[in-house]
């Protein structure tokens, strides 16, 4: 069954598949407070049994971690390739050198990266991408960084090494994410906001709690679009691939990109990989990666 269009959804429907650009506090794991929203969101609505976050963060680190709520879990995946944007404290050994951001813009660009001892990964050399490193301001031995980057970076590695390389060595002070692909901090939302909008719905009061949760369609605005038709929409929903009879419209896309697919009233439909020419007149164009119908 497709569902309602994202601005005509109950607080059941919204809570069922919607996302909450959460401000993280310092203190609990990204998991924990990704648990504490289940189950205070399970508490109004019963059917939604789930959440996850989206790219974890260190309990001490603040910031951006968007939590998907109910079905909107399955949207996770999108999160893993989106650029990640921290402002960090860059904690000197020494006094700064002269030539401090010189050393620092030579980081941006393609970098070599190990992940700590402690990490979920395996521990073999891998490259990331960083795409903008900015020395926003210094302070005796203290460096404030601007940190835009592909997702998996460690930036506590890369304090250490910016260390080594201005000589002074160095480490990571305070950490806070500002930004995940497509959320950044313009508006965030604490777990205070999120509990008293819940309370406020208990009661029958919405406004507070559609100030605080968005439709999950938020999450795939950084994604290419396709628009398809609403009888096309139902074969998708039985499994079937994005033919393109059934493409109204779209935005310009490549071979190979990920795009989310909506019907004419703006529902998310699935999620899929551009197979072909989304002008063609016949064949599959879209081949399915999620249904989320």
């Amino acid at each position: 069954m497709l569902r309602a269009p994202p601005d005509g959804r109950t607080v059941d429907e919204l809570l069922s598949f919607g996302v909450v650009n959460l401000d993280k506090p310092p203190g609990p794991s990204a998991h924990q407070v990704t648990g504490w929203i289940r189950d205070e969101v399970g508490e109004l609505v019963p059917a939604v049994e789930q959440a996850a976050h989206a790219g974890t963060l260190d309990p001490k680190v603040t910031g951006c971690l968007p939590v998907l709520t109910g079905e909107a879990t399955r949207l996770a995946q999108v999160f893993l390739e989106g650029a990640k944007e921290y402002v960090a404290v860059l904690e000197l050994h020494g006094p700064p050198p002269n030539d401090l951001e010189a050393v620092v813009a030579e980081f941006e660009g393609e970098i070599y990266q190990k992940p700590p001892r402690k990490s979920a990964v395996a521990r073999r050399l891998r490259t990331r991408e960083i795409y903008d490193l900015d020395v926003l301001e210094v302070r005796d031995r203290q460096a404030l960084l601007r940190i835009r980057c592909e997702s998996g970076t460690y930036v506590r590695k890369l304090c250490h090494d910016l260390g080594l390389a201005l000589g002074t060595g160095g480490h990571m002070g305070d950490l806070r994410r500002t930004a995940t692909d497509p959320f950044d901090d313009t508006d965030l939302v604490t777990l205070h906001d999120l509990w008293d909008a819940l309370a406020f719905a208990a009661e029958g009061d919405e406004e507070p709690l559609r100030e605080v949760v968005s439709p999950a369609e938020r999450a795939l605005s950084h994604l290419p679009s396709v628009t398809v038709a609403e009888s096309a929409a139902e074969s998708i929903a039985h499994g079937a691939p994005v033919f393109a009879p059934g493409v109204l419209e779209h935005d310009t896309v490549e071979g190979d990109d990920l795009v989310a697919c909506y019907t004419p009233a703006g529902s998310v439909v699935c999620l899929g990989t551009v197979v072909a020419d989304l002008d063609a007149d016949a064949g599959e164009v879209v081949s399915l990666e999620r249904v989320l119908v």
